[in-house]
């Protein structure tokens, strides 16, 4: 009886993974443009780094806020050490872009505009007690469209 227990048990794990949504975002891909470790602290304050933003994925499947074409591997993976202080990303371009971040608590955040930049085109998140941990990073263009310089900022100031 515990093995026909088990084993219904597995078929109906099996049968509940099999009716979950695929996501394409995988965060156990190798990031495209490398990675980084810092911990709170970290100097020099602000650290940025050069992508290509977008991707053929619509990152809408993921839900929230979660917008724009992005990629299946992350552009970029933030090891990250929390202190005392807040963690911004932020990206920065010259075209609509949007943020995914896959987070240390395995959360989706997400966010379009939020910069705080007033051009009302760049995204920006903000954690006021970071958990400490892998961000795995997507940045993503707004619409469809080749893909676009962006810079990707990390600062614990504003």
């Amino acid at each position: 009886m515990t093995t026909r227990i088990l084993m219904g048990a597995t078929v109906f794990a099996a049968v509940l993974a099999a009716s979950a949504p695929a996501l394409a975002q995988d965060a156990s891909l190798d990031p495209v443009f490398g990675s980084v470790t810092l911990k709170a602290g970290f100097q020099p304050d602000p650290r940025s780094v050069d992508i290509v933003a977008g991707g053929t994925e619509d990152a809408s499947h993921l839900g929230g806020a979660c917008v724009g074409m992005v990629g299946d591997a992350p552009d970029y993976r933030l090891n990250y050490t929390a202190g005392g202080l807040p963690l911004n990303i932020w990206v920065y371009a010259d075209v609509d872009t949007t943020l995914v971040v896959n987070d240390p608590d395995g959360e989706w955040v997400c966010n379009d505009d939020g910069a705080g930049d007033g051009g009302n085109v760049n995204p920006g998140l903000r954690w006021a007690t970071p958990p400490s941990g892998v961000y795995d990073i997507w940045i993503g263009r707004y619409g469809k469209g080749d893909g676009a310089q962006a810079r990707l900022v990390f600062t614990e100031n504003h």
